[in-house]
């Protein structure tokens, strides 16, 4: 019954919401009122089959993640969001956990930035969402699952991307994102997915556990940066994170300087970029 309660919901959500809603074109002539199945798959980061077995309550136990990516992907609200959770036979995230929920009202704002790079991480500098123009820009994050979704697993494990660095800037880089993690797990630190990132940089990276064992301080500030992008070559930027007051969320925005090469440059990787994505 739970199995069939939540593909009926995520249907029902699904007809509610429009394409213009969810940021996206409306495409045409439409056979459905609300987002295709398609849409939907492409929006939360699983597959279609995915979608259309989860609504035929053909498919069982879905994760957490996957529960929070149709919530932020239907623009569901806290209610909303935590009925899902229950139908999906799972506790609702508490207060002890990291948040990871996007309100509609910030959903508004991301999508009247449509044409700027911008990317949504939670506390642990795990992407949460990234708009067309990020893909473009960074590298289309689709196909990033577990801990490659996390940021400071990529910076100490290799794969940062194309940021270009200094010695002294991938050092201030590192230092910030220890020191943040740290800070992160002294306000969440009953949080078990949290905890077994941390364990694993531990493990996996010694860069990390000397600054972790250093409890090193500092913080992410705004800065510029250069990014090797294998089609356009490289664009400096400027980068800044916005917080979401209430929310513990990170909200990141590259930005050019209007008339600037480098946002001519930007332009053009927004168009190749998302042509690709969609194509």
């Amino acid at each position: 019954m739970g199995t069939k309660a939540f593909g009926q919901a995520v249907r029902r959500w699904r007809e509610r919401v429009s394409p213009e809603a969810a940021g996206l074109s409306p495409g045409g002539q439409r056979r459905v009122a609300g987002l295709r199945r398609e849409e939907l798959a492409q929006l939360a980061g699983i597959s279609v089959d995915y979608v259309i077995r989860l609504e035929q309550g053909r498919a069982t136990n879905p994760s957490a993640q996957v529960v929070e990516a149709l919530a932020r992907a239907l623009r569901l609200s806290a209610a909303e969001r935590r009925h899902l959770f229950q139908v999906g036979g799972l506790q609702p995230p508490g207060p002890e956990s990291v948040p990871t929920y996007l309100t509609p009202s910030v959903q508004r704002l991301l999508d009247r930035l449509a044409g700027t790079p911008v990317a949504v991480f939670d506390a642990t500098w795990t992407l949460l969402l990234a708009n067309p123009p990020y893909a473009a820009l960074m590298g289309d994050p689709a196909g990033w699952h577990g801990h490659e979704r996390n940021a400071v697993w990529r910076n100490f494990s290799g794969l940062n991307g194309r940021v270009r660095h200094t010695p002294e800037s991938r050092n201030a880089l590192e230092t910030a994102l220890v020191a943040d993690l740290r800070a992160t797990t002294a306000r969440y630190p009953a949080d078990q997915r949290l905890q077994r990132l941390v364990a694993d940089l531990l493990t996996h990276s010694e860069r990390f556990a000397e600054l972790w064992g250093a409890a090193v301080a500092g913080h992410h500030e705004a800065a510029r940066k250069t990014i090797d992008h294998p089609q356009v070559g490289p664009l400096t930027l400027d980068c800044d994170v916005l917080a979401v007051a209430g929310s513990d969320l990170r909200i990141m925005l590259y930005t050019a300087e209007p008339g600037s090469a480098d946002a001519e440059r930007l332009a053009l990787v927004t168009v190749l970029g998302t042509q690709s994505l969609v194509g």
